[in-house]
């Protein structure tokens, strides 16, 4: 998506943290960049790729202090209307729970130009590293990518209907929420036996995976990093083969 103004805002995807996972557009703009404003979760590695911008943190970690969205907005205004390339750094893909709607409406009402550069998202990432796919021929038809994190003033998520509809689900920031989760999902009629993955850190060298079900779900300890919920029958071989509740780390 493009508009005319007299900068351009590059909403730019991260991916889940590798560096080498980046696109090469997305690297392409990170040299070129005179500015980058970067959320929380953001390497140093892959920041070190805009060695000639300045570099502005502007938090957007889940369950932690962030940046304003309208404060956010107005910095990107301000700087696609001094610099001729502006960066705006998001983890995953800007178009996947990144509130990519909010900054691309906003700066289109402004004049300001916006080129959108995706990602890789996190369910992705960790799908490659457990080598298990999110619709395995025979067992998985449908998959849904869901949160049940839900902002203020905003609608009440329908993340549990979407869920039990689909064969695999990925739940985004949900770690913290894992016995709410479960507990909803087996209210619902989803049996407690469903496995479950909960990959943290996917795609970095301290990537660790606990294999589990819906009812270790409930006393499973919320993971220290970012973590994302992988749920389906796709997992089951592999929780079986590893043992529930073990937790792998990845090698580099």
């Amino acid at each position: 998506m493009k508009t005319r103004g007299p900068g351009t805002v590059y909403l730019v995807g991260a991916g889940p943290g590798a560096p080498d996972l980046l696109t090469v557009r997305a690297a392409r703009l990170l040299g070129e960049a005179e500015i980058v404003f970067h959320d929380a979760l953001v390497p140093k590695e892959i920041l070190a790729l805009a060695p000639n911008a300045k570099l502005v943190a502007v938090g957007k970690r889940s369950g932690r202090f962030s940046t304003a969205q309208q404060f956010i907005n107005k910095q990107l205004l301000d700087a696609a209307r001094r610099y001729r390339s502006v960066v705006r750094l998001k983890g995953g893909d800007p178009m996947l729970f990144g509130r990519a709607h909010e900054e691309i409406e906003f700066l289109a009402a402004k004049g300001i130009a916006v080129t959108i550069v995706p990602g890789v998202t996190a369910a992705l990432a960790a799908s490659a590293e457990l080598g298990i796919s999110l619709t395995r021929r025979g067992e998985a038809r449908s998959v849904t990518f869901v949160t049940p994190r839900v902002g203020a003033g905003t609608s009440k998520s329908s993340w549990l209907q979407a869920a039990l509809a689909a064969d695999t689900v990925a739940i985004y920031m949900g770690a913290g929420q894992g016995s709410a989760i479960a507990q909803a999902l087996i209210a619902a009629g989803k049996p407690g036996t469903t496995p479950v993955a909960v990959v943290e850190n996917a795609s970095l060298p301290e990537m660790s995976v606990s294999f589990t079900n819906l009812d270790g779900l409930r006393v499973l300890a919320a993971p220290a990093g970012p973590a994302l919920i992988l749920i389906g029958e796709v997992y089951r071989e592999a929780a079986a083969a590893l043992g529930l509740r073990r937790s792998a780390s990845h090698a580099a």
